[in-house]
């Protein structure tokens, strides 16, 4: 049988999208960055009824960001275990003939 594709639509107008998107072009390779982008189309599949590959992962990103957001590093957290290294996706080099096109 086929399997349902999974599609993430994303409103460029929404004020999480847009900062994500001045964020990255202001540093590209900000790890932070990515585990936001990341958690935010994991959080969209298990949302949307899908399961994740690796949920400790997802869990890491989590943890990573709580420890951001309150200022903490995460070396000074004493007596857990590390955070699991996880593959991230490559970011995409700059190259104009992958983009989108924009609309006003």
């Amino acid at each position: 049988y086929m399997a349902a594709k999974k599609h993430l639509e994303l409103n460029p107008d929404h004020s999480i999208i847009k900062t994500l998107r001045e964020k990255v072009e202001a540093d590209k390779n900000d790890k932070s960055v990515k585990d936001l982008v990341m958690l935010l189309f994991e959080t969209s599949m298990m949302s949307s009824g899908f399961s994740l590959e690796d949920p400790q992962t997802h869990a890491s990103r989590i943890h990573r960001m709580v420890c951001l957001g309150l200022g903490i590093d995460e070396e000074e957290v004493g007596g857990e275990e590390a955070a699991v290294e996880e593959d991230m996706p490559a970011l995409e080099e700059d190259d104009d003939s992958n983009k989108m096109e924009e609309v006003d």
